[in-house]
C-alpha cells in the first residue's frame, strides 16, 4: 500500500509542474515525462523486488521487453504533440504497434512461443478490435449523416436566437452536452456546444474560457453512465464486465462529477446579455428521419444483445443499412432543388483517424500485456493497493493518458473485481479526463477550435474545482451503489 504514493507524487508533480507561465509546448513536453514516469515505475520497481520473482516472467528481464515499453511510450508521446506536429495520432501508435509485436516475434523463439501462440495473441487483440470497430464505424456514420443533413447546425442556430444571457448560455449549454453525449459522442457534443459558445460569447473571451470548461466537463460526465456515451463504457459493455441497464447506476454519481463544478464557475459568469443573431438553418429532407433510425439502431444493438445474446455491433450494422436504404429513397425522390445525398458521402467524413489510433492502441497494450507488464500492474495495482484506489488513481492518470488505453489495459489484466468496483473504474476512467485540457478528446478539440481563447491554462485554473466534482461523483457512486 505504500507504494500507491510514489504514482501519486509522480502525478501531482504533473500539476505543479505544468504551468500557465509556459508555452503549450514545454507543458506538453511535463506531461510525457509524466506519463513516462507513470509507465515505467511499475516494472522497474517490480522487477527490483526479490520477494515477488515468482509474479515476473523471465522474458521481462530481456531488454527487448523494455524496448517495447519505451516504444508505446514515445509513440504516445506523438499523439500528445500532435497539434505541433500535424501528425496523425493513428500513424505513431500504429506504427509502435508493429515494432512491438515484430519484435515480440523475434524474440518468442527464445522463449518457447510457438507461431500458433502468437497467432492466437493477436487474433484475440483482433477480436476486440473488430466488435468496437464495426460497432464505432456505425455510430460514426449516423453521426455523419446527422451532421450531412444539417441537424447539429440547426440546434446551434436554434440557442443562438434565443437571446439567452451568458449564465443562462453556461447552463443550458452544460446540460444539453451533458445529455448529448450520452448518444453521441463526447467529441462531437463538445464541437457543437463550442460553436454555440464562440458564436454567442464572441464579445467576451473570459466567457468563452469558463464556458468551454464546463461543456468539456459535461460532455465527459454525459458518457460515462451511457454504454454508447463513451468509448469506454462501450468497451466495458461489450466486455461483458456490466449489462447494458447497469449503467443507469452511475447517472446520480455522473451528475454530481458535472454540477459541483459547474455551479462554482457559474459565480464566476456575468449576467449581462450577449449581442442576438438571426441566423437560421433548416433540416435537410429526411433528417429527422435520420435521428428516428439513430434511435432504432440504438434500440437494436440493446435488443440483440439482451434478448438474442447477439453481439451489439450486429444491431448497430443491421441499423446502419437501413439508413443506406433510406439515402437510397432520398436519392430516388429527390427534386430538382435537393442536394444530392450520398451515403458514401457520411463514410468518408467517420473519424478513420480515430478509428486507426484504436487499433495502435489495443494491439500496443495487447503486446504489452504477451510481454507480461499487464500482470505486473495488475498484482501491484489490484493486489496491494487494493481496488479502490487502483481505480481511483487510474482514473486520474487517464487525464495525462488518454482514457481508451487506460481502460483497454483494465479490460486485458482482468483483476479480480465485484460490479461495484467495475462500475467505479467505469466512473473514473470516464469523467478523469476532465482533470486537464489534454486528458479528454472533447478538451484537446475545443482547444483547436476556440482561437486562443479556451486553453490548457485556463483549463488548469479550475482544476481544483473539477477535482472536487471529480471527488464528489465517486462520493456519490459509494453513496447510492455501495
Amino acid at each position: 500500500m505504500e507504494n500507491v504514493f510514489i504514482p501519486l507524487i509522480i502525478f501531482l508533480f504533473s500539476y505543479v509542474a505544468l504551468s500557465k507561465e509556459r508555452s503549450r509546448e514545454v507543458n506538453c513536453a511535463l506531461a510525457a515525462l509524466t506519463l513516462f514516469g507513470l509507465f515505467a515505475w511499475l516494472p522497474i520497481d517490480v522487477l527490483a523486488s526479490e520477494k515477488r520473482d515468482l509474479l515476473v516472467r523471465p522474458g521481462l528481464k530481456d531488454p527487448r521487453a523494455f524496448f517495447c515499453l519505451i516504444v508505446f511510450i514515445l509513440s504516445y508521446v506523438l499523439v500528445i504533440f500532435e497539434e505541433k506536429t500535424l501528425l496523425r495520432k493513428s500513424k505513431p501508435v500504429m506504427l509502435g504497434a508493429g515494432i512491438i509485436w515484430v519484435t515480440i516475434g523475434v524474440a518468442a523463439p527464445e522463449y518457447n512461443v510457438d507461431h500458433e501462440q502468437l497467432k492466437h495473441a493477436v487474433f484475440h487483440d483482433l477480436t476486440e478490435y473488430s466488435s468496437l470497430f464495426l460497432f464505432l464505424f456505425a455510430a460514426m456514420t449516423y453521426i455523419s449523416a446527422m451532421e450531412g443533413t444539417n441537424v447539429f447546425a440547426a440546434l446551434r442556430s436554434w440557442l443562438v436566437r434565443k437571446g439567452l444571457n451568458y449564465r443562462q448560455l453556461f447552463w443550458v449549454t452544460g446540460i444539453i452536452s451533458f445529455f448529448m453525449s450520452a448518444i453521441a459522442d463526447n467529441l462531437t457534443t463538445s464541437l457543437v456546444m463550442g460553436a454555440v459558445v464562440m458564436a454567442v460569447g464572441a464579445a467576451n473571451p473570459g466567457f468563452i474560457a469558463v464556458a468551454m470548461v464546463n461543456i468539456v466537463c459535461a460532455a465527459n460526465a454525459g458518457g460515462a453512465f451511457s454504454p454508447f456515451g463513451d468509448i469506454t463504457t462501450l468497451m466495458v459493455w461489450q466486455s461483458g464486465q456490466v449489462a447494458f441497464f447497469d449503467f443507469f447506476a452511475l447517472f446520480l454519481p455522473s451528475v454530481a462529477t458535472y454540477i459541483v463544478p459547474a455551479v462554482i464557475m457559474s459565480f464566476f459568469i456575468p449576467k449581462d446579455n450577449p449581442s442576438a443573431s438571426e441566423e437560421r438553418v433548416k433540416m435537410i429532407r429526411g433528417a429527422k428521419r435520420v435521428i428516428g433510425l439513430g434511435i432504432l439502431t440504438i434500440s437494436m444493438a440493446v435488443s440483440f444483445e439482451q434478448f438474442l445474446g447477439l453481439p451489439p455491433f450486429m444491431g448497430m450494422m443491421t441499423g446502419l443499412s437501413l439508413l443506406m436504404f433510406h439515402a437510397y429513397f432520398l436519392r430516388k425522390t429527390r427534386t430538382e432543388d435537393e442536394p444530392i445525398y450520398e451515403i458514401f458521402n457520411a463514410i468518408k467524413h467517420v473519424e478513420w483517424d480515430t478509428l486507426l489510433f484504436f487499433f495502435g492502441v489495443m494491439f500496443s497494450v495487447g503486446g504489452l500485456a504477451f510481454i507480461g507488464y499487464l500482470e505486473i500492474a495488475s498484482a501491484t495495482m489490484y493486489g496491494e493497493w487494493g481496488a479502490t484506489t487502483a481505480n481511483v488513481v487510474l482514473g486520474a492518470v487517464s487525464s495525462i493518458i488518454d482514457n481508451i488505453p487506460v481502460m483497454f489495459s483494465v479490460l486485458s489484466m482482468q483483476p479480480e473485481m465485484d460490479h461495484f468496483q467495475w462500475l467505479l473504474i467505469t466512473l473514473t476512467c470516464g469523467v478523469g479526463g476532465s482533470l486537464l485540457s489534454i486528458g479528454s478528446a472533447a478538451g484537446v478539440a475545443l482547444m483547436g477550435t476556440s482561437k486562443g481563447k479556451y486553453t490548457f491554462a485556463t483549463h488548469l485554473k479550475w482544476a481544483p474545482v473539477i477535482a472536487l466534482g471529480y471527488a464528489a461523483g465517486i462520493g456519490m457512486h459509494f453513496l447510492v451503489n455501495g
